[in-house]
């Protein structure tokens, strides 16, 4: 099956996507805690039926672990009840949470909260693809995509060109946006939030091509839409959810046409 293909069925499947993401507005925000999806929605929006097996009204009932099985809905969720379920999300005790919908109450509010519960750190990576393959690195026993931090004064494409540069020594060029990303995690002792805005790029010149071993990347592959797809079962999240929404915004350009 094509890998776009298969990224549809598993999209439009329930309980096949092991991720958190948090779509605000449109989709605002996609997060990652633990490597579980969250959609953050706006008061007055929601999930559509067949995303999520169980509701949970949060004025009305308490949010507890047992009840975070499968994909779930918490609606009429404040900051409160916010800050509780991303402290059981995050908890380290195992989970059946497969994804996560929360409808807000006060979104200002929400985002207000997350700047002061975590530190943001902005990064930028890259999608690159040379004819029909695409550049995936193998970094602490995962499949990735090269990204890393913005450094002051870069644009997100500047940094997105360097870090690939840096992690692959190949040049490239970049296009159009892709998607952002959120994720969570701890930096000594500190909570961290990483922004990620990804770029889909075509290969330019990967003559000298090798990896960046002292980021601990040991490998770089160029994979068939097949290979992608497998090489997944084996990544985070976040980067499946990527390559989704590159698949999205591809479908979207043939429509146009």
């Amino acid at each position: 099956m094509p890998i776009d293909q298969a990224f549809k069925k598993t999209e439009n499947t329930v309980g096949r996507l092991g991720n958190i993401r948090v779509f605000a507005g449109p989709e605002l925000m996609n997060l990652f805690v633990n490597d579980i999806p969250i959609r953050l929605w706006q008061p007055g929006t929601r999930p559509v039926d067949g995303h999520f097996n169980s509701e949970i009204n949060a004025q009305e009932e308490s949010i507890t672990k047992a009840k975070m099985i499968n994909h779930v809905w918490i609606r009429q969720a404040s900051v409160k009840h916010l800050d509780s379920i991303l402290d059981l999300v995050n908890s380290k005790v195992p989970t059946h949470l497969l994804s996560l919908d929360v409808t807000v109450e006060d979104y200002e509010a929400v985002k207000i909260y997350l700047k002061s519960k975590f530190k943001v750190v902005k990064a930028a990576g890259g999608l690159i693809k040379k004819k029909d393959r695409f550049l995936m690195i193998y970094r602490l026993k995962k499949w990735d995509l090269p990204k890393g931090k913005k450094d002051g004064g870069e644009k997100y494409k500047q940094t997105a060109a360097r870090e690939v540069e840096e992690e692959c020594n190949i040049h490239v060029k970049v296009g159009k946006k892709i998607c952002t990303t959120w994720h969570t995690y701890t930096m000594n002792r500190s909570s961290m939030l990483k922004k990620t805005r990804w770029y889909v790029m075509d290969l330019v010149d990967d003559s000298k091509s090798k990896p960046q071993l002292e980021e601990d990347i040991e490998e770089l592959r160029w994979m068939t839409q097949k290979e992608v797809y497998h090489a997944l079962e084996n990544s985070y999240n976040s980067i499946r959810f990527v390559l989704e929404e590159y698949y999205k915004m591809k479908d979207k350009a043939r429509s146009r046409d």
